[in-house]
């Protein structure tokens, strides 16, 4: 059997987290692309060196940890200078994920998921073979993420804001998949597209 790539994204509170779980349970090999690229921002001596020419020593913490306060309020304030990160970490993820699918193929694994917030943004949607999109209303992202992170509203919405709008990444993905009900329903709904995708469309 051919192996598939399969693209899954959606808004912060969507479900993509749950989705990739349920496809792990199928036997697909699971790449989180934002877990990468956290890891490769604190791991990698590169990664380190351009963050810290571009952005300060403070982009660090003395313990060497990713100062996250810190760059939430210097970088990811800015366009700008969310565009100069991405463009330090996205490329390096990328092959990380190229590397990962060629060894899910050597082990004859037959989907392979890509799974990445910034689907589009970053390229990777040219990676896979389809994009299936995670759909949930936006009240229920909003208080999904409210109760997983203990944060307010207006902090929920603004980083909501951030992202792309649900109505283009349902325009852009080859699938949706809804989440708006039990997880049993959002099981169905996974199991049908995994039963897509290994079917060819």
């Amino acid at each position: 059997m051919v192996t598939k790539t399969l693209g899954i994204t959606g808004g912060i509170g969507s479900g993509k987290s749950t989705v990739c779980d349920i496809l792990e349970s199928f036997g697909v090999r699971i790449f989180n692309a934002d877990d990468v690229g956290k890891r490769l921002m604190t791991d990698s001596h590169e990664v380190r060196q351009e963050i810290t020419d571009m952005f300060g020593v403070d982009s660090y913490t003395v313990g060497g940890e990713l100062n996250t306060a810190y760059l939430a309020d210097v970088v990811f304030a800015d366009p700008e200078r969310v565009r100069a990160i991405n463009a330090i970490v996205h490329p390096r993820v990328l092959a990380a994920f190229e590397a990962s699918a060629s060894m899910a193929r050597r082990d004859g694994i037959n989907v392979i998921v890509l799974e990445s917030a910034l689907m589009f943004q970053s390229g990777a949607d040219q990676l896979v073979d389809f994009v299936a999109v995670v759909d949930a209303p936006p009240a229920t992202r909003r208080s999904r993420v409210m109760e997983r992170d203990g944060v307010e509203r207006d902090a929920v919405d603004a980083r909501m804001r951030h992202q792309m709008y649900a109505a283009e990444l349902r325009k852009r993905a080859d699938y949706v998949i809804p989440n708006r009900g039990s997880i049993e329903t959002l099981r169905d709904n996974v199991a049908d597209l995994y039963r897509r995708v290994l079917g060819g469309g």
